[in-house]
């Protein structure tokens, strides 16, 4: 094999290298982003009170039952 060919496939390799170091930092930069539990928080607060607020109606509604019930 020749050096220009060598140095050719060593470039190709190098900018292989560089891509796939790049996929793999915006992966890493998405995947963080999408476990960020406080944005996650922030974003469906609304939702998660809503549910926590019919649970928790619905359980006082049963264990006030099992006090009054005959």
């Amino acid at each position: 094999m020749n050096t220009e060919a060598t140095y050719e496939l060593e470039l190709r390799a190098a900018e292989q290298r560089k891509r796939l170091h790049n996929s793999v930092e915006e992966l890493k930069s998405q995947v963080r982003e999408k476990l960020d539990v406080k944005r996650n928080a922030r974003q469906h607060l609304g939702a998660v009170s809503g549910v926590a607020s019919v649970l928790g109606l619905l359980l006082g509604y049963g264990f006030a039952g099992m006090f009054t019930r005959h």
